[in-house]
């Protein structure tokens, strides 16, 4: 099957008529029966019913038309898109980011980008620590931005952007969050049901610090993201732990851990040796001279 056959097909299906359809596709009408008769050919059936007057799409023709229609445009998308970035005007870019990472923190170099490359095309994939990973591994991301991946992959060329906090959130209804304190000790979560994290960076760093101090957390609920803890949050369902640039609500509220310092670097992660395109290369640069500290969070050490 050729596009050439496809556009015909549309252009008759649109005038059910052979010789207005030659017109419009500027072919003879010869030519556009012999390759309307090809296709039919190879789809196994007619297409178009031919009678004088009322000549009419058969069932086959039906129903291949919405999928004929749909392959046509995805084509042309393509072409134009292979043009465009040929030209220049477009500058492909595939990005994976951790679960962990609230993307409003990205806005800023995001801002710079755009302008630096008007024709900018980001793809943003998200995922666990093992995908994002696994996507830098296979070439179907050129950038990566999470926290700590640990010995992963010795491939991996690593810049580390900052360092923040672990806190703990609590729903703003909840009895450690009508105290005065802002922070809390670890004793006093002893009862309390923890939502756990799913594929968390700081899982294991985290775990080890508390079972370290003598407290082992009644799990309440398990989620990937931010945002589904924060959902629970919300219906008071447990407390969390939470990186300090973690998205927030009005109905949460953010707690120090008093006898428990753990933190993590946020780092841009690339594989080294491969080549970076000029964009990958740019948005790396921004990220690298961003100023972070507006987010409350320090310089990595």
């Amino acid at each position: 099957m050729e596009m050439q056959q496809v556009r015909y097909f549309l252009a008759l299906s649109n005038t059910l008529n052979f010789t207005r359809a030659a017109e419009e596709c500027n072919v003879t009408q010869p030519a556009l029966t012999r390759a309307i008769k090809t296709l039919e050919d190879e789809l196994g059936g007619e297409l178009l019913r031919r009678e004088r007057q009322h000549s009419h799409l058969t069932e086959l023709g039906r129903r291949m038309l919405p999928l004929l229609q749909q392959c046509y445009d995805a084509a042309t998308s393509a072409k134009s898109l292979a043009k465009a970035v040929q030209s220049s005007d477009v500058a492909p870019l595939n990005v994976t980011i951790s679960n962990s990472i609230n993307i409003a923190l990205l806005v800023p170099p995001f801002t710079e980008l755009f302008r630096a490359y008007p024709g900018a095309h980001l793809k943003i994939n998200r995922g666990s620590p093992a995908a994002v990973v696994d996507a830098l591994k296979s070439g179907d991301v050129e950038l990566a931005i999470a926290g700590p991946l640990g010995q992963a992959w010795d491939r991996l060329d690593i810049w580390p952007l900052f360092r923040e906090e672990i806190e703990l959130a609590v729903n703003a209804d909840h009895p450690l969050a009508r105290r005065n304190e802002a922070d809390v000790a670890l004793a006093q979560l002893a009862a309390e049901p923890v939502l756990s994290r799913i594929d968390w960076e700081t899982s294991e760093e985290l775990s080890r610090s508390l079972s370290a101090r003598g407290l082992t957390p009644r799990t309440a609920h398990e989620v990937e993201t931010d945002q589904d803890l924060l959902a629970l949050l919300e219906a008071n369902a447990g407390v969390g732990f939470v990186s300090l640039t973690a998205p927030r609500s009005s109905n949460t509220r953010r707690l120090k851990l008093r006898d428990l310092d753990v933190s993590r670097i946020v780092s841009v992660y690339a594989v080294a040796g491969r080549h970076r395109s000029p964009v990958a290369t740019t948005l790396l640069n921004l990220l690298r001279a961003a100023d972070w500290s507006s987010f409350g969070v320090s310089e990595p050490a």
